[in-house]
């Protein structure tokens, strides 16, 4: 299960958003919840003063931090297991840094931030943790279809075979079962890699074969969801990856994805790693990501 759940906060909707669904994460699986604003000193310094870092306004900052964490701390019950900081440094690092000192199995984070000299630019914080988090990290923008959620229904599990994909799985899977939601076994056969390749003679024959292999693994994920006791629907579309992902969500009311940072490569793969960047970016609800090493960080 995830013993420690960290929120990272500047005090933007979306980091609200994270952690919206952050707490209802930590009730299903009796979690503290860490709130952490890191300001980013480096940045304040060489902004407003070449000869060193302004602690007045270094101080200002760190009272905009404290007010954020308090809007979340507010929206926690008296049964809610809450613990805040706040950090001078860059802020991946730190959180990062945290994650690790505190024993933390999950981060939720939003993927854009408050902008301007006085916030860190959520957006790219948020892809390096992605990228660097030896953790799963629950990423959110505040949307229309991404409103406060007490439970999920429907949940995306893209899958490519990779190691990656398979610990995404795992960890979308017991998700599912605290959330006795629906899980959407999806595999994207990518037209374009087939379409470029010059080795390829017969690019339907290819296709078929490919899609044949999807439904393969979306049918192994779907036994496995079975075999836990969750409710799964398979499908194996051609597209571009990040694009039908997006489009499945949508048709489909996913409220969550899960997904590997990173996948099979080579001409009968597409690249999943790019892929879920891109879903990152442009996903109306949180998608969950998971590398390969992760699954010492399994919630089993």
């Amino acid at each position: 299960m995830y013993n420690a759940i960290l929120v990272p906060t500047d005090g933007s909707e979306h980091a609200v958003r994270a952690a919206e669904h952050a707490l209802a994460i930590s009730r299903w699986f009796d979690a503290p919840v860490h709130l952490l604003n890191v300001v980013d000193v480096a940045a304040a310094g060489g902004l407003f003063n070449a000869g060193g870092v302004d602690e007045e306004f270094v101080a200002r900052l760190e009272e905009d931090g404290a007010a954020a964490i308090e809007r979340i701390e507010a929206m926690a019950t008296e049964a809610d297991d809450i613990r805040a900081e706040i950090r001078r440094g860059y802020p991946p690092e730190e959180i990062l840094e945290y994650a690790d000192e505190h024993g933390i199995e999950l981060i939720a984070m939003g993927t854009h931030g408050r902008t301007g000299v006085n916030r860190y630019v959520a957006g790219s914080v948020t892809e390096r943790v992605v990228r660097e988090s030896p953790v799963p990290v629950l990423t959110t923008r505040a949307t229309d279809r991404d409103e406060p959620i007490e439970n999920y229904d429907e949940i995306l599990l893209p899958t490519d075979g990779s190691d990656a994909a398979a610990v995404a799985v795992e960890h979308g899977l017991v998700i599912a079962k605290q959330a006795n939601a629906r899980v959407h076994a999806v595999n994207i056969v990518n037209v374009n890699n087939v379409a470029a390749s010059p080795h390829v003679a017969a690019p339907r024959d290819v296709l078929d074969a490919f899609e044949s292999e999807g439904e393969a693994m979306t049918d192994a994920v779907a036994t496995r969801a079975r075999d836990a006791d969750v409710d799964a629907v398979t499908a194996v579309r051609e597209g571009i990856p990040s694009t039908g992902l997006l489009e499945y969500a949508d048709e489909n009311d996913i409220e969550l994805i899960a997904m590997g940072t990173h996948g099979r490569t080579g001409l009968e793969r597409y690249l999943l790693g790019s892929t879920t960047e891109r879903t990152v970016r442009h996903a109306d609800v949180p998608v969950l990501t998971v590398g390969a090493n992760d699954g010492d960080s399994s919630p089993d």
